[in-house]
C-alpha cells in the first residue's frame, strides 16, 4: 500500500530532522582576519610587493596572504608594514580590528629594538661595536620593550575583545660554523642570535600575560638561516632593505606552518 504524506505531515518531519541536527547544515562563515605587525609580516624580503602596498612593501607570498588563502576567510585586513614599531601598530594599524574580529596575527618589537641597526653594526663595525649594539639592544628588551609591547596587547584586546591574538615571533638569522669569505664572523653571529633569544623570550612572556598565543618560530628556522645551504633568511642583498628578512620560502616553509599549527 502507498502512503501518502499530507502537507502536515511533512511539515512534522521537517521540525523533528531539524531538532535532530538532520537537516543539511549552514555553510560555515569565514574568518574575518587581521595581521598586523612589521616587515616580518608584510613580507620584506621576498621582493614582490603589492603595488598599491608602497612602502609598507606587504607581500602576495607572506604568510598572513598565505595563511589567508588556505582557509575560508570571509574579511582579511592585511596593514603590517614594513618599519613599523609598537608605535605604528598603535596609531597606524588599530584600525583594521572591530568587535566581530575573529583572528589577529601580529610581530612586533625588532624595529622598537632597533635591530636592524645592530645587525649593520656588526656587519661592518668591530667584534667590540658589535657587542656594545647587541648588549644596549637587549638592555633595552628587558627593560623597556615589555611596556611597550603590553601597551600594545592591551589596545588589540580592547579593539578586538572576542579575537584569539597570535603573536608571532622572530628567528634566529644565523647558522654557525663556515660562512664563506667576507660573512660576519662566528662571534658577532652568536651575539646577534643571542639578541634574537632575548627578543623571543620577553615577547614570549608579554603575550602569555596577555592571554595571547606566542608562536615560536625558531625551531621552524634552525638549519635555515643565513649561511646554510638553503636559507630561509636573505643575508646581505640587494635591495638592502630585504636583507636579513625571511625569503619566501621563509614565509612559506618557515612561518605558515607554524601559524597553521596554532590556529588549524
Amino acid at each position: 500500500m502507498r502512503l501518502r504524506t499530507t502537507p502536515a505531515v511533512g511539515s512534522l518531519v521537517a521540525g523533528l530532522l531539524l531538532t535532530l541536527g538532520l537537516a543539511t547544515p549552514a555553510a560555515a562563515a569565514g574568518t574575518d582576519y587581521a595581521a598586523l605587525g612589521d616587515s616580518y609580516s608584510s613580507g620584506v624580503g621576498i621582493n614582490s610587493y603589492d603595488g598599491t602596498s608602497g612602502s609598507c612593501r606587504r607581500s602576495p607570498k607572506a604568510y598572513p596572504q598565505l595563511w589567508a588563502n588556505s582557509h575560508t576567510v570571509a574579511t582579511f585586513r592585511f596593514v603590517a608594514c614594513s618599519g613599523a614599531t609598537t608605535r605604528e601598530v598603535l596609531s597606524s594599524q588599530l584600525g583594521a580590528l572591530n568587535s566581530g574580529t575573529d583572528l589577529v596575527t601580529v610581530s612586533i618589537g625588532g624595529n622598537d629594538a632597533g635591530f636592524a641597526d645592530v645587525v649593520t653594526t656588526c656587519r661592518l663595525g668591530s667584534d667590540s661595536s658589535c657587542a656594545s649594539a647587541v648588549n644596549t639592544a637587549k638592555s633595552y628588551i628587558t627593560n623597556t620593550l615589555p611596556g611597550r609591547l603590553d601597551e600594545t596587547y592591551r589596545a588589540i584586546r580592547s579593539r578586538a575583545p572576542g579575537a584569539r591574538v597570535v603573536v608571532l615571533g622572530y628567528p634566529r638569522l644565523f647558522e654557525l660554523g663556515y660562512c664563506g669569505f667576507g660573512s660576519i664572523s662566528e662571534y658577532k653571529r652568536k651575539l646577534l642570535n643571542g639578541g634574537s633569544d632575548t627578543m623571543s623570550s620577553v615577547i614570549s612572556a608579554r603575550a602569555g600575560a596577555a592571554g595571547f598565543s606566542y608562536v615560536d618560530v625558531r625551531g621552524r628556522f634552525a638549519g635555515h638561516g643565513v649561511c646554510a645551504s638553503s636559507p630561509w633568511i636573505n643575508g646581505t642583498t640587494w635591495p638592502i632593505v630585504e636583507s636579513y628578512h625571511p625569503n619566501a620560502s621563509g614565509h612559506s616553509a618557515g612561518y605558515l606552518p607554524a601559524l597553521s599549527a596554532t590556529t588549524g
